[in-house]
């Protein structure tokens, strides 16, 4: 990979470092340089200061990401600690962007706050949930959301809306480049007792439905409009499909495994054969949930 002349930074900055680790395939190549800001003003003037055509790319939990084998030419950024306090004022909550989503969901019940309980099965940070609109047992961001604020890739610190962040399912229009901070949630009045008790049916139900203890990438397709995904990909004969190391779960068919030793280009391999099969079989045409990013090897 060619060398960057990157802005001084007072975070941590990494050349050359390996990504499998950080994400839940464990496959994939590395980053060209993998930075982690120490708050949010370390951020920004990184932004300010980065040469304007080198891509900047967030990374949260890693959990519904392909890293491609041939890693990723520019910065990848990772929001540490500094970026995962929660504050609750009221039935609001303020989370930094790294915030996981069960964290979050923990600290609703323990206020008080009800209608975050969704967020015990999302298993991704806070950012990248408002980033794609996140959702899980009937909830999405787009329904506990006020604002959130971001980072442009210039280096800006803004705050967006709810009413700005142009969601549909899966999908916001925030600006390419840019990265979430923190956001800020909105619930009502509940019994702690009862919201805790209604994230433990839904942590028991991933648990009995999906491949939670295998290197997966979680939910892998959109559901169709009236559709499962995993429905579609079952009735196309997929269950159990395997390339190379990489396979269709068996126990939730919308999910994709890595055996062990299963490149990332297995996987996607993998999900794109799923996705002819299953246009092939019922007309329909997948899309992806898992991000795809980087380079083939």
């Amino acid at each position: 990979m060619t060398s960057l002349t990157l802005p001084i930074t007072r975070g941590k900055l990494i050349e050359d470092a390996p990504l499998a680790p950080l994400v839940w395939f464990k496959s994939g190549g590395s980053a060209q340089w993998l930075f982690e800001p120490k708050d949010i003003e370390d951020l920004q003037h990184f932004l300010r200061d980065l040469d304007p055509e080198i891509a900047a790319l967030p990374l949260g939990l890693g959990s519904n990401l392909i890293i491609r084998d041939g890693g990723i030419q520019g910065v990848v950024i990772r929001l540490g600690k500094a970026f995962a306090g929660i504050e609750a004022d009221g039935m609001t909550l303020r989370c930094g962007a790294g915030t996981p989503g069960i964290s979050a969901a923990s600290m609703a019940r323990d206020h008080g706050i009800a209608g975050m309980e969704f967020l015990r099965g999302i298993p991704g940070t806070i950012g990248g949930a408002v980033r794609m609109n996140a959702g899980a047992y009937g909830r999405e961001v787009c329904d506990i959301l006020i604002s959130a604020d971001v980072i442009l890739r210039n280096g800006d610190l803004v705050t967006i809306g709810l009413a700005d962040m142009g969601y549909t399912y899966r999908h916001s229009a925030l600006p390419e480049g840019a990265i979430v901070v923190s956001a800020t949630l909105s619930g009502e009045s509940g019994d702690p007792a009862n919201i805790g008790a209604e994230m433990k049916r839904i942590a028991e139900e991933r648990e009995a439905s999906q491949p939670l203890r295998t290197k997966t990438g979680g939910s892998t397709y959109k559901n169709p409009e009236g559709k499962k995904a995993w429905q579609l990909v079952d009735e196309a004969g997929c269950r159990g499909l395997q390339i190379g190391q990489a396979q269709v779960s068996e126990k939730h068919c919308n999910f994709l495994l890595n055996l062990g030793g299963a490149t990332s280009a297995d996987i996607e391999a993998l999900g794109e054969e799923v996705r002819k099969r299953v246009k092939a079989h019922s007309g329909l045409e997948l899309q992806w949930e898992i991000q795809r990013v980087g380079n083939e090897a």
